[in-house]
């Protein structure tokens, strides 16, 4: 009998759970529609060098999910569906100091962490669970009301969780299996018909929408779901021209003319969907909820820790002078700070040990009459010899996500900031999925450590010297330029 190994259930599960949001989400369908037509524009335009930071056919495909969770319990199972898929969980992101709303959720993605299983289907799940004991957001009476009612609900059926654990263990499914895993794993996420209790549902979303759009109903959906564009500037302009209403904001790095690095994102704004709302006297009626929204995202040059350094002190400076000038816009603001503090290359990027990338031996290069002992990489990279690829940042920015949720709720509901928050960090998360969560700045290092090993073996050179970092003094580095290790809330 046939099998389906893991990356093809995850390219099918991320097509199948486009064709049910672009059912649930017609909006969602002309975002894509106009995704593709911006990526064909630009490659038309701009040929292989549009192709840098991925294949015509990884982009087009490529696609990130959100949903949001209630327990450890269900984060703990949620983990396992997506295991099943290959995908495993990678950073920490704190969304309640993200942002000047009630976010009471903390998160972590689900995505391929190997370099060819990314390139086979690079589909992720940004997956948020409700911190239910900050008593900045819950008091003890809703806290304990609210986790009475998520108990009483399941998200994922055993027989869902029994296929996923399978095909994680044996790194395919059968045919027969593949089919009934893909239905079930999609069947999760869409959005339920059953009455929304309106008095419950309008108690949380007092204190946050997005604690109402996790803990207000019996079932879990798709929030969004994100193709990756190559001009997000130019999709913006075009949804819009469609009578798309946009988010007042592209989240992430501005527009600029040097490298584009981490991520870009944006969306248009939460559609009211009709939901059937259970009254208090026991009655259904009809009403609305403006809760889904479309995302889209422009991927950049991953950044090391250093990179990350410099980001960070980026947009804090861009905070401060929004505070001095607040008649000026973050756009233009940020794009002045980009020139400053960043460097305008590739080349200048990896020399001053702030980009992430990898090394390649060019194809047919020996280094035959060639003394290449004290060279290091960018030497032999400038020497013809070696191809310099940037990794593409795969994972979020916790302030961008912030943003976008920020944008799309009505009300920014409530949290009492004199209070102390609970606890919550990547050891927190990785103890409940019982699975390590992985560093995405560290994941990066791997594949810049192996490219070099491998070069540096074809040469007979030492690997360490080949890596080793040298800032090139025509491209001086920021004299703040920061060593300090990567935080957590890179740009909150």
């Amino acid at each position: 009998m046939s099998s389906v190994a893991q990356w093809e259930l995850r390219a099918a599960f991320a097509r199948s759970l486009s064709t049910m949001y672009g059912r649930e989400v017609p909006a969602y369908t002309t975002l894509v529609e106009v995704s593709r037509g911006v990526n064909t524009d630009v490659l038309a335009r701009e040929g292989s060098a549009a192709e840098r930071l991925g294949s015509p056919e990884r982009v087009t495909a490529e696609r990130h999910g959100a949903i949001r969770v209630g327990t450890p319990e269900e984060l703990f199972q949620v983990g396992q569906v997506f295991a099943g898929f290959g995908m495993h969980p990678v950073g920490f992101y704190d969304l309640r100091d993200a942002s000047s709303s009630s976010v009471p959720v903390v998160s972590t993605a689900f995505r391929p962490i190997d370099a060819e299983e990314l390139a086979r289907n690079p589909f992720r799940v940004f997956t948020s669970v409700l911190v239910t004991d900050d008593r900045r957001f819950f008091d003890a009476d809703l806290q304990a009301r609210l986790e009475e009612f998520l108990a009483r609900r399941t998200l994922f059926p055993p027989r869902l969780l029994e296929l996923a654990a399978r095909a994680e263990a044996d790194g395919a499914l059968s045919a027969e299996d593949a089919e009934e895993f893909l239905a079930l794993a999609t069947a999760a996420f869409e959005l339920s018909p059953e009455p929304v209790d309106r008095a419950w549902y309008e108690e949380l979303a007092k204190v946050s929408g997005v604690a109402a759009d996790i803990g207000g109903v019996s079932s879990t959906h798709i929030n969004h779901l994100t193709p990756r564009v190559l001009d997000i500037d130019e999709l913006y302009r075009r949804m819009e021209a469609r009578g798309i209403e946009m988010i007042d904001e592209i989240q992430g790095p501005p527009r600029w003319d040097g490298p584009d690095v981490l991520l870009r994102q944006t969306s248009f704004r939460a559609l009211s969907e009709p939901r059937r709302f259970r009254e208090p006297d026991g009655s259904v009626t009809t009403g609305a909820l403006r809760v889904r929204f479309g995302e889209v995202e422009a991927r950049g040059i991953a950044l090391t820790a250093a990179g990350r350094a410099v980001y960070d002190d980026a947009v804090a400076e861009v905070d401060r002078r929004l505070a001095e000038e607040p008649s000026r816009t973050r756009v233009d603001v940020a794009a002045q700070v980009w020139a400053e503090r960043l460097p305008r290359t590739e080349a200048d990027l990896d020399r001053r040990g702030l980009g992430a990338f990898t090394y390649a031996v060019v194809e047919g290069a020996r280094a035959a009459g060639r003394d290449l002992g004290g060279a290091d990489v960018h030497a032999l990279v400038d020497a013809g010899l070696v191809e310099r690829n940037p990794v593409v940042y795969e994972d979020f920015l916790p302030r961008s996500a912030a943003g976008i949720f920020q944008s799309n709720l009505t009300d920014e509901g409530s949290k009492d900031a004199t209070l102390t928050g609970s606890d919550r960090d990547a050891a927190w998360i990785s103890g409940v999925l019982a699975r390590p969560v992985a560093d995405p700045i560290a994941l990066c290092a791997e594949q810049r450590e192996r490219s070099l090993a491998a070069v540096a073996a074809h040469f007979g050179l030492d690997a360490a010297h080949l890596g080793a970092v040298a800032l090139d003094p025509s491209t001086p580095a920021p004299a703040d330029l920061d060593t300090r290790p990567h935080r957590q809330l890179e740009d909150a």
